[in-house]
């Protein structure tokens, strides 16, 4: 299975993007339609943090506490992709954001990811 994240770019803060993660490969229908998908994001030097989650069904979604408000989270699984829509961004909204499976275990390898740049 392979993540191919997208959307990103540089915007002003205050600006909005919309992010697309799509979900191809071997298998990657019966994994998206069963599991619950999360967008990440990582700057250098820390940790990737997951700040959207959506359940298999997109019938719960959840934030973290600094993009509450203002990021949505959606997903459709007829296409294999989630989507992030952010807006009211802020420069410490910068990062490269990724897509995967949310889950405690192993999870599949990490895409390239988009790169997003909050700034004047």
């Amino acid at each position: 299975v392979k993540f191919v994240e997208s959307g990103g770019g540089l915007v002003q803060p205050g600006g909005s993007l919309t992010l697309s993660c799509t979900v191809t490969g071997a298998d990657s229908g019966t994994i998206f339609r069963i599991w619950t998908m999360g967008l990440y994001r990582q700057v250098p030097g820390s940790q990737r943090e997951l700040v959207a989650e959506i359940s298999s069904t997109g019938g719960s979604t959840d934030f973290a506490d600094s993009v509450k408000g203002r990021f949505t989270i959606s997903r459709d699984n007829a296409k294999n992709t989630v989507y992030l829509q952010m807006n009211s961004l802020k420069p410490e909204d910068t990062a490269v954001y990724y897509c995967n499976i949310v889950s405690s275990a192993v999870v599949p390898s990490w895409g390239q990811g988009t790169q997003v740049t909050v700034s004047l």
